[in-house]
């Protein structure tokens, strides 16, 4: 049978024959089948499939992968292909390019969201196997790093850029609501070593509680912390609106004091005294305490802007309360403060179903802002708000 003149019956032919051997066992009769169809350059990627098991059938690893890498030039997500070829990279040795393969089995699965019938379980066990590859390759990279300090607090970075090499970590990145101030690194919970004028706060949390308890004995103290504006439009997107579930006693509001609030708590305006609070007329600081009843969950959202760090104070906080920011979830500890980037998806839920969470919270400007930068932000965002002002 020639290759240029093999009719459509003729390959057809070749094909049932073919596959037939292939079912037999038969792998060298399979080989010679299916040459008249890959020679008359109407192959599609499942005959090249063919042809790969046939030539591993009979010993030829080679010329298996070869015709893997036709099927796969002709269809790159051809999920049989694929898998072979991560099989044929793991009896091979080569672990990372084993790896590489069988991540894109999985992925190319989730992309279709259902495979064909029948590759459930290869689907499966490629799963199975770049879990078992990313273990040792984790493994491995963390065993040339012992004794190089990774696990030395000046090593934070470093440590961060592994777990994100490893998967271990997620990469989420600054994305404010409405500014954003470029080359701020972009860090989601800021070293508290940074901070060291947070000594003085939370050497007062025992105070702070105590005018806290007095307003939360009272009945309407706290209110929804969103709220509409009733000149902008607002899209209740995460269910928050108007939810006393999340709610807030201010003693600033929008960078001004709340006057009548503040002087109940003057510990805690005190010991706020050394903060570097983010002063913008008419939006910060804001200094309030938040609440999260029993059960209550705030949906992953972000921040107005990168320029500010938010923090927590925390006062009182029941078991299964914690917070997520970017890739890294921490519980609260009463009287530990913590900071943060609140331009980066963060979420935080109170799963206790008896007991309510409260932080003191407040915002403070980046410490890697000058002044000059400090001043113009606050002036550009004042332009913002003025623009058509009545």
């Amino acid at each position: 049978m020639s290759s240029t003149t093999a009719s459509p019956a003729d390959l057809q032919a070749a094909w049932t024959q073919g596959t037939q051997a292939l079912r037999e066992g038969r792998h060298a009769d399979a080989v010679r089948h299916f040459q008249p169809i890959t020679a008359s350059g109407q192959a599609t990627a499942p005959v090249w499939v063919a042809v790969a098991i046939a030539e591993k059938g009979r010993g030829d690893a080679r010329a298996a992968l070869a015709a893997l890498d036709q099927a796969r030039a002709l269809d790159p997500r051809d999920i049989r292909a694929l898998i072979m070829t991560a099989d044929h990279y793991r009896d091979a040795g080569d672990a990372r390019a084993a790896s590489s393969y069988y991540s894109a089995v999985v992925g190319v699965a989730v992309e279709a969201g259902a495979v064909e019938k029948g590759l459930e379980a290869e689907v499966g066990r490629a799963q199975h196997m770049r879990e078992q590859y990313a273990a040792q390759y984790e493994t491995q990279l963390r065993g040339a790093l012992a004794g190089k300090g990774l696990d030395r607090p000046e090593a934070r970075r470093a440590a961060k850029a592994v777990d994100l090499l490893t998967g271990k970590a997620e990469l989420y990145l600054q994305q404010p609501k409405n500014f954003y101030f470029p080359e701020l690194p972009n860090i989601e919970w800021a070293p508290r070593e940074d901070f060291p004028w947070l000594d003085r706060l939370e050497a007062a949390t025992d105070e702070i509680r105590d005018e806290l308890k007095r307003v939360l004995e009272e009945d309407n103290a706290f209110a929804p912390y969103i709220e509409a504006e009733p000149d902008r439009p607002f899209f209740d997107d995460h269910g928050m609106l108007g939810n006393p579930n999340w709610s807030a006693f201010y003693l600033w509001k929008a960078g001004a004091p709340v006057a009548e609030n503040a002087a109940r708590f003057p510990r805690t305006m005190a010991a706020l005294a050394d903060a570097p609070l983010c002063k913008i007329p008419g939006r910060t600081p804001s200094i309030l305490f938040s609440l999260l009843t029993p059960g209550a969950h705030i949906p992953p959202h972000h921040g107005f802007m990168n320029g500010r760090y938010i923090v927590h104070l925390p006062l009182i906080v029941p078991e299964g309360c914690a917070m997520r920011v970017g890739s890294e979830t921490r519980p609260w500890v009463e009287g530990k403060a913590c900071v943060f980037d609140d331009s980066i998806e963060h979420e935080a839920w109170n799963r206790n179903l008896e007991r309510l969470r409260v932080v003191l919270i407040f915002d403070i400007w980046r410490p890697e802002l000058s002044e000059l930068e400090q001043d113009l932000i606050a002036a550009t965002l004042q332009a913002v708000d003025d623009f058509g002002a009545g």
